[in-house]
């Protein structure tokens, strides 16, 4: 591990993010030729959230610095720390560029009113099968960029992470093979995707529910990438997204699937962030990414809880 992977990983989600949310819910005949899918989308482009300054990152890079920043101050996973800071950037706008929310998902938002009537962050998440959105997906990064602990721990803790809005097994199995696969990222290993699935299959027994979710309904997901708000084929989208070249080039093929744009160029961009390096980015698209100086200080802590001088 190197510090332009974790800060390529973490600028990486935020651009892809900040990136897809002009284009969001457009379907992809209506987006612009890929080539032409930028951080300043083309002239005369209809954006969503006009009236949000472009480089912007949304609700997903909001939550994931919640998270980051709950397991940088407090030096370990502490769940209710952590729903408190999504309660704070849902009243107040915490770590949201400007202090303001302009986009919430339908579950999360309703997960975040249980934490406000005092329900508990491990009973705040809901989990019928229908509550599959992608919403802990993106925001799960941050925990693969601090936690060094073993295989085992680190899945345990992204599957709490997601159960605070996302208890449904499949979707804490969708944060489980991604947090895997971006620590395999991080470690180079030959092929980091399929060795995070043989990873999760020796840590969920056969005969489990997370077992069966990860065969059937992730691994067994046959339909194209979507780029839809569903967190396996949110999941899925990204991984197809990442087979581009360039960090560049992974977050337009991962915006050209429509849709969910930020959220698939978010989980997107924090694997090709990882990949590529902080150097990998655009130079163009860091300088527009908006919210630096808010940055910096938990960037600043990150680094040397992570490396030490």
């Amino acid at each position: 591990m190197t510090w332009e992977q974790v800060e390529g990983g973490l600028l990486g989600l935020l651009v892809g993010d900040a990136a897809g949310v002009p284009y969001e819910f457009h379907a992809p005949r209506d987006l612009p030729a890929r080539e032409q899918i930028d951080m300043i989308p083309p002239a005369g482009f209809a954006r969503t959230y006009s009236h949000v300054p472009v480089g912007t990152w949304s609700d997903d890079g909001a939550q994931a610095l919640c998270l980051l920043d709950s397991l940088v101050e407090r030096g370990k996973w502490d769940v209710d720390d952590f729903a408190s800071r999504l309660l704070r950037w849902f009243r107040e706008g915490y770590w949201a560029v400007d202090s303001r929310v302009f986009d919430i998902g339908i579950q999360t938002g309703q997960a975040l009113d249980r934490l406000a009537d005092g329900i508990p962050g491990t009973r705040s998440g809901l989990s019928g099968e229908r509550n599959n959105g992608n919403g802990s997906l993106m925001r799960t990064l941050p925990a693969v960029l601090v936690h060094r602990g073993p295989d085992v721990d680190l899945v345990r803790l992204v599957e709490e992470q997601s159960a605070v809005t996302h208890a449904h097994s499949r979707s804490q199995v969708c944060c489980a093979l991604y947090a895997l696969w971006a620590r395999r990222e991080m470690e180079r290993v030959p092929d980091p995707w399929e060795d995070a699935v043989e990873t999760l299959r020796e840590l969920y027994p056969k005969g489990g529910i997370p077992r069966f979710e990860l065969e059937t309904h992730i691994l067994g997901h046959s339909e194209s990438p979507g780029g839809s708000g569903y967190v396996v084929d949110c999941l899925l989208s990204a991984r197809a997204a990442c087979e581009q070249p360039t960090f560049a080039d992974t977050i337009r093929e991962a915006i050209a699937f429509g849709n969910d744009t930020d959220t698939t160029a978010c989980v997107a961009g924090g694997i090709a962030g990882i990949r590529h390096g902080r150097t990998g980015i655009p130079a163009v698209w860091l300088e527009t990414l908006r919210g630096h100086e808010q940055l910096a200080p938990l960037i600043g802590k990150l680094r040397q809880t992570l490396f030490p001088s």
